[in-house]
């Protein structure tokens, strides 16, 4: 099949691609003349009936993190079927990729990316990694030429868990940290190449990913931005590379466009109610904006489907047979419908496990009566969340120390708040006025910093 230029469900591809690990990346231009992406997957992915599967549930996990707030992905439009093709289509462009903006020549000395602008790409990649495993998920695939570069200049992933659907792995966070600490390495030898101070932190960040986790690396860059040039933390350079980058396809003007052949309909993988030999005869177009099916009207076809009556073919047949056949494809059509009513409850009730936990604030209180000898003060914090399950990692600081209390905790779900106490000892005569701040490391809302603080006084005598 020629995919040089042509068209896919509506999305006209524009000529330019590049290979990728599960298939081929084309550009593309989406029907309302916004630019796109089509992954076309590798057939031998596609003609496996359990990849296939595998992949849909991935893409379905992926869109229900998205609809729930989740950004710093690619956002999938669709999963389609072309004949014997799959393709993958991205409301966003698929380019340019770090891989591009690595390799492009750099122009005039000091007018490429630098260390700012790499620690902005590294800062992205590990806030969109942690709330994919907070959610249970990995990436699966993390390099240079899956992360994608948008117009506005933030860092975009994509092929988010397509490896492992495609081959068959369970998501692996470590394999993640590894790869974003790789990453990490890369940029300090090129874009953080004449800053030494940033490389070096750049490479500190790396080694916190694979002994501690990603949180922890995070929280080594955010520590470090004193070593960056100053004001260089900002998306504005990654920007302008992207509008230099001659990855930046432009949508073909005046060029009619070829329809790519299929040998059946195009259709989408991403509804429940696909069309199987046999069943009624439904066609199911796929377009941009397709809404997909209710779970209680994919129950009712459900049912609807099960309880028709087929007439005997054979007049010989005596009543009482066709009676006791009714009987019995009445009774499977009613257990058929109860454990689907009981399949998409249980979905419906689980669904919400798939939003990231969040946190909105805090509170933190301290005893009002003032402390006597020899006295333990309790300071209690009270995070506010979204209801979502996840890791929490936070520090307490003691007016008294330099040193930070740092520690993680484990946040079940169905519930919108969540405890944590600090004792402080105090011992000894005179007076003292204590003071205990607690401030959420991670996750932390974009562009805000979650901390609060209370005050307590000591006597002795």
């Amino acid at each position: 099949m020629d995919i040089e230029r042509g068209t896919v469900a509506g999305f006209l591809l524009t000529g330019e691609s590049r290979t990728g690990e599960p298939g081929t990346w084309s550009s593309a231009t989406a029907p309302g003349g916004r630019r796109a992406g089509a992954l076309r997957l590798d057939p031998r992915f596609a003609a496996d009936p359990a990849a296939r599967e595998r992949l849909v549930a991935a893409v379905l996990a992926e869109r229900e993190l998205i609809q729930a707030g989740l950004t710093g992905l690619v956002p999938v439009t669709d999963l389609v079927s072309a004949g014997r093709e799959i393709w993958l289509l991205t409301t966003e462009p698929v380019s340019p990729t770090l891989t591009d903006l690595l390799t492009a020549p750099s122009g005039l000395p000091g007018s490429g990316p630098g260390a700012g602008e790499a620690a902005v790409v590294l800062l992205e990649t590990a806030r969109t990694l942690l709330a994919l495993h907070a959610s249970g998920l990995a990436h699966g695939a993390l390099r240079p030429d899956t992360v994608v570069i948008a117009a506005d200049g933030s860092a975009l992933l994509a092929e988010r868990g397509l490896a492992d659907a495609l081959h068959g792995r369970s998501a692996d966070r470590g394999r993640d940290a590894a790869a974003w600490a790789a990453l990490a390495r890369g940029l300090a030898a090129n874009w953080a190449a004449t800053d030494p101070g940033a490389a070096a932190l750049f490479e500190r960040a790396a080694a916190t990913a694979v002994t501690e986790g990603l949180g922890r690396a995070r929280d080594v860059l955010l520590a470090g931005q004193d070593t960056l040039p100053a004001g260089s933390l900002t998306r504005n350079g990654l920007a302008q590379a992207v509008r230099r980058s001659p990855a930046v396809g432009v949508a073909p003007v005046g060029v009619p466009p070829v329809s790519v052949p299929d040998e059946g309909e195009v259709v989408t993988l991403l509804r429940a109610d696909m069309p199987t030999s046999g069943q009624e005869d439904v066609v199911m177009r796929f377009g941009p904006g397709v809404p997909p099916e209710t779970t209680a009207a994919q129950i009712w076809r459900a049912g609807r489907d099960q309880q028709r009556t087929e007439l005997p073919s054979d007049r010989l047949r005596t009543l009482g047979t066709a009676a006791r056949r009714r009987r019995r494809r009445t009774a499977l059509a009613t257990v058929v419908l109860a454990l689907m009513v009981v399949g998409a409850l249980a979905v419906w009730l689980l669904r919400g496990s798939a939003t990231p936990l969040a946190i909105s604030g805090v509170e933190v209180s301290a005893p009002k009566k003032q402390q006597t000898c020899d006295a333990t003060v309790r300071v209690t914090g009270i995070f506010a969340t979204n209801g979502s399950g996840g890791e929490i990692r936070y520090e307490w600081r003691r007016s008294d120390r330099k040193t930070p209390i740092q520690q993680t905790d484990t946040v079940s779900s169905g519930t919108t708040s969540h405890e944590v106490t600090l004792e402080w000892t105090i011992k000894g005569e005179g007076s003292f006025r204590g003071t205990a701040t607690l401030r959420l490391l991670s996750p932390l809302p974009e562009g805000k910093k979650v901390q609060d603080k209370a005050t307590f006084t000591y006597k002795c005598p």
